[in-house]
């Protein structure tokens, strides 16, 4: 019954028979289990309880305005935080930008330090290419994903389509179905070391479907089941009071865990 579950996984679910149990009680129950943190050897995973600094990337075109409000609200709560410049005007080769990201980490965290990062939108998978590619399992303490496609959005797939001229390489990548995601997607979708959130909205009309944000593994927060009735838009994400809130309640010492209600206060 353990064969729909990747393979990491497996090995957590058949050594730990009781936390099993209570994952499969949790996933009957309709909530999101996190992926446990350090369940693979070759990972060194960060301890959950730290603080280090925070890394903001961007989305799409590489726009860092949009996250300039997020960033003042982590300062203001004390974190360190600092946003992604990637490379070029931001719609390039995401590997690339992975390997800019890696050189972001170097400089915050320095030798055997740590990070916690939130990728908005493309900039989600950016940060699941730096894990893969650049043993980030074991420099990453939380990762957050807002709006991510992590399996595509119809929106690049369309472009693709229609318009492959004027769709650069990040677009023909974010594409459903694209060469890049097929090969992210087909292992561990959040591999051990972090602990993984993945944050969406229902209102989401560029990463479409809206449950393309979804993470197999990650704690799935989708706005509109902890604030119902909050309207957010893809663009409106990583400004939004309440969508603020989630992150930075998801981004303390303690573990990952439902936002409570008391978020929808901020709106």
């Amino acid at each position: 019954m353990l064969d729909h579950l990747a393979p990491a996984r497996r090995r957590v679910v058949l050594g730990l028979i009781g936390l099993a149990c209570l994952a499969v009680v949790a996933i009957v129950a309709g909530v999101a289990v996190p992926r446990l943190v350090g369940s693979d050897p070759q990972v060194n995973p960060v301890a959950q309880k730290a603080q280090p600094p925070v890394l903001l990337v961007p989305g799409y075109g590489g726009s860092t305005g949009d996250l300039q409000p997020l960033a003042a609200a982590l300062r203001a709560s004390g974190r360190d935080v600092s946003i992604v410049q990637l490379a070029g005007n931001g719609t390039g080769d995401l590997n690339l930008q992975a390997a800019v990201l890696q050189s972001a980490v170097r400089r915050v965290a320095g030798p055997g330090g740590s990070v916690d990062l939130v990728g908005y939108s493309a900039g989600g998978i950016v940060v699941r290419l730096w894990v893969r590619d650049f043993d980030g399992g074991s420099f990453a303490r939380r990762i957050v994903t807002l709006g991510s496609p992590h399996h595509g959005t119809e929106l690049a797939s369309l472009a693709t389509d229609l318009a492959p001229d004027r769709c650069p390489a990040a677009c023909r990548q974010l594409a459903t179905g694209s060469s890049l995601l097929r090969s992210l997607d087909a292992g561990d979708e959040t591999p051990p070391g972090p602990a993984w959130v993945a944050i969406w909205t229902a209102d989401d009309r560029v990463s479409t479907p809206p449950d393309t944000a979804t993470l197999s593994g990650a704690l799935d927060v989708e706005v509109q089941h902890v604030c119902p009735g909050h309207h957010v838009t893809h663009g409106q994400l990583p400004g939004d009071p309440v969508v603020m809130a989630m992150v930075l309640d998801e981004l303390r010492p303690t573990p990952p865990r439902m936002p409570p209600a008391s978020v929808c206060l901020s709106r």
